[in-house]
């Protein structure tokens, strides 16, 4: 149980650091990189900003819950 915890802990770290990179600020984050930067209206890029917010925001949970279990798991062992 504790190793499926911390495979799902290292799995959400990537994930939320990728997804933190995705996002979109002032200076255009990392979409810029991939040509996010440029603004199309076509694009949807609205939708695809909010759809990165929320897959961050999910991420970001799972991870957490995951990290609260690991600590649990662990203090008890």
């Amino acid at each position: 149980m504790i190793v499926t915890l911390q495979i799902i802990l290292i799995v959400t770290s990537m994930l939320l650091i990728a997804l933190v990179l995705l996002q979109r600020s002032k200076g255009g984050g990392l979409t810029s990189l991939f040509g996010g930067g440029v603004q199309s209206s076509l694009s949807g890029s609205a939708a695809a900003d909010r759809n990165v917010a929320r897959y961050t925001i999910f991420v970001g949970l799972i991870w957490f819950i995951a990290v609260v279990g690991n600590g649990l798991l662990l203090a008890n062992a």
